[in-house]
């Protein structure tokens, strides 16, 4: 893989126009599952600890969770990924609920973007 190929993979998956594999499938399949998982745990923590309204609570926490599962259902598709993107900022964001998340959320975007640069390099050494 060289330099151009590393770097020319940020701007398509951004733009939603990144050539999907399937092992970029499955492995950023298994990032969305357990950010869901800590995600939809959110909830319980953000009221008890952190004094956060239920409601307030339960919409950031489960909607992100339940959009990182839906999400999992349409990562045949290149927007998916850009989603997914946006799913990994907003869950860095929930650091300002849980402020275990901004350490948990930086984890998370570093799963999902090492999962779709190692898929790549993987089917591209395989490919050939």
């Amino acid at each position: 893989m060289t330099k151009t190929d590393r770097t020319g993979l940020l701007v398509p998956l951004l733009t939603g126009r990144v050539t999907v594999t399937p092992g970029m499938r499955r492995l950023c399949s298994g990032v969305l599952g357990m950010e869901a998982i800590v995600l939809g745990l959110i909830t319980p923590v953000a009221i008890a600890v952190e004094g956060v309204p239920a409601a307030v609570a339960a919409s950031v926490g489960l909607g992100l969770a339940v959009l990182g599962l839906a999400l999992i259902g349409f990562l045949r598709k290149p927007l998916a990924y850009t989603v997914g993107t946006g799913l990994q900022v907003a869950a860095v964001a929930t650091g300002f609920l849980v402020s275990a998340m901004f350490f948990l959320g930086v984890l998370f975007m570093a799963l999902w973007f090492t999962a779709i640069f190692i898929a790549h390099r993987v089917e591209g050494m395989t490919s050939r």
